[in-house]
């Protein structure tokens, strides 16, 4: 029996005997990952990319509501490896989030044993690795949570559950972009569009990536795991009708195509009501001159005939986008997993207790270009700033609030000094909170809150005002966990803070993520109490100042 097999079993007799002794009514899913890289050419031209298993994109994680997952990845790469799951909530549990905020980084031929619980979810997610620029070579895939079978779904069960992993996509290895970054230069414009890993030619000669049955209705899950742009979905000669984002389930409306922003994900049903022969899925760029396109084919089983060369057209500019955007809502009526604390959902009658204004900047510091939150670029510490925090050292490695809930008008200007810090807000357990996202720049904005989800009341052109609450969805806007922000404009969302821990807010443009245009958001328990949160985990790694001292005492009931 080989080192991996061993660990492998000793992992899984764990977690059986946890989940009869702990958690007997959670099932529990165990996989192994073998991170490695491998040459690719997914532009045609060869590249260096992450292979998950020997595959790009990595395997499906396919999970029920409230299942326990526990992940083995073993690290063979040359560098230090984390892996986070865009969208899990993780409650009381920002140990495993694997971001170099909250977590020591699995060192080249080592493992580590991710453990956490899908608890109150439903929906479409993806995971990706979080250090360096791992990203931009790939690694990431699907990780989908189904409605347990008590739980009724508010629309019958498709003939068969696809995923599309769809982004831009550079020819240059991502150690060739991380130079780029690391000398003050920008990445420029993505080569291509991938989906699933692939660029069709959209000529006939792609062999089919999905097939339907006549008359037979399909659910597809689609992401947006690219690094700098939007995309626009649509199925040459079909409909798309909407059913999920991010966890939610929506009202069932009808579109011809969707945008999609980065790090979104989305499902829609489509039936097989057409013509039989060959269709292509289309995505392409949005929002910039030079648009990319890729296609799919999807194929009807009893067909005859190539997709039409003629693909459906993308719709043009971001008004139309905005328009879309507000015909998104929830779906009230669905019984599915709701977002936590339970009732509030009602989240427009309970009072807010702090708003909090995020500005998105560019500017330069120490001649090199930095992207940065209200005037502060993130630096990531040596130490994890959760460690640092639970062993009683934060003090020694970051500082609490270097930025201000309103920021001066001023920290957009060219002039504006840009600060390199952790950046760290410290926030109130349960506090009922506002954040407005303002971008003042040119291009479409992204940002993704960790550990929670939030409801998009509002996004609209122009500068917040307190009198833009009026325009607010307060009824049945989608609890979700990404939020895009238009060109010289602004959007809302409400939350809880009720999950403990050390949170992460990214912006989802790899690029200015890279380059420091993250925080995190610091919420403590008062109590110390294993109710709110969980003890660190015997496995967890450390590094850091922390590496050698003792462990605090751990939290009780």
């Amino acid at each position: 029996m080989d080192r991996i097999t061993k660990i492998t079993l000793a992992v899984f007799l764990y977690g059986l005997a946890a989940s009869f002794i702990v958690h007997a009514e959670d099932p529990y899913l165990f996989y192994t990952w073998n991170v490695s890289y491998g040459t690719l050419s997914p532009l045609g031209v060869p590249q260096q990319v992450i292979l998950i298993n020997g595959g790009f994109p990595g395997p499906r994680i396919n999970g029920t509501s409230n299942n326990n997952v526990v992940v083995n990845v073993f690290n063979n790469l040359d560098e230090p490896l984390l892996f986070t799951w865009n969208g899990i909530q993780q409650r009381k549990n920002s140990w495993q989030e694997g971001l170099l905020g909250t977590n020591c980084p699995i060192a080249p031929g080592t493992n580590y044993t991710y453990r956490f619980q899908v608890k109150d979810q439903i929906g479409s997610y993806y995971y990706y690795p979080s250090t360096a620029l791992h990203r931009a070579a790939g690694g990431f895939g699907p990780l989908t949570v189904v409605s347990r079978d008590l739980i009724p779904v508010p629309f019958d069960a498709p003939e068969a559950d696809y995923t599309i992993m769809a982004g831009d996509w550079y020819s240059k290895s991502h150690a060739s972009l991380r130079k780029l970054l690391d000398s003050g230069r920008s990445l420029g414009r993505p080569d291509g569009v991938l989906i699933n890993g692939k660029r069709g030619k959209g000529d006939g000669s792609d062999e089919p990536m999905f097939t339907m049955i006549p008359g037979k209705t399909y659910r597809y899950r689609i992401c947006n795991v690219g690094m700098k742009n939007s995309l626009n979905f649509r199925f040459q000669g079909h409909t798309m009708k909407l059913v999920e984002i991010e966890g939610s389930h929506t009202v069932q409306n009808v579109y011809d195509s969707l945008d999609v922003h980065l790090g979104q994900c989305i499902s829609v049903l489509v039936t097989a009501d057409k013509e039989p022969k060959d269709y292509y899925f289309v995505a392409s760029i949005r929002f910039t001159k030079q648009v990319l396109t890729s296609t799919a084919t999807i194929r009807y089983t009893t067909g005859k005939g190539p997709a039409s060369p003629e693909l459906p057209p993308a719709p043009v500019g971001w008004a139309w986008s905005l328009n879309q955007f507000r015909s998104f809502r929830w779906n009230l009526t669905a019984s599915a997993a709701r977002p936590n604390p339970q009732g509030s959902y009602h989240y427009g009658q309970i009072n807010i207790t702090r708003t909090i204004k995020f500005v998105n900047s560019v500017g330069d510091a120490d001649g090199k270009l930095r992207y940065a939150v209200n005037g502060v670029s993130h630096v990531d510490s040596e130490t994890p700033l959760k460690l640092a925090e639970y062993f009683g050292v934060a003090d020694k490695v970051f500082k609490y609030n270097i930025i201000q809930d309103e920021p001066a008008a001023s920290v957009t200007d060219k002039n504006h000094p840009i600060t390199l810090a952790p950046n760290v807000v410290n926030a109130t357990f349960r506090n009922f909170v506002e954040i407005i996202f303002e971008n003042h720049e040119k291009s479409v904005q992204s940002w993704h809150l960790a550990g929670y989800s939030f409801f998009a009341v509002a996004i609209e052109p122009g500068t917040w005002t307190p009198e833009k609450r009026k325009n607010y969805n307060l009824l049945d806007a989608i609890s979700r966990n990404t939020i895009h922000v238009y060109p010289k404009s602004w959007a809302a969302v409400m939350l809880t803070l009720d999950n403990a821990g050390m949170w992460h807010l990214r912006s989802t443009l790899l690029e200015r993520q890279y380059l420091g245009q993250q925080l995190y958001f610091s919420v403590l328990s008062p109590n110390y109490s294993l109710r709110d949160e969980y003890n660190i985990p015997d496995n967890d790694l450390l590094c850091g100042i922390v590496k050698d001292l003792p462990k605090p005492k751990p939290y009780s009931i």
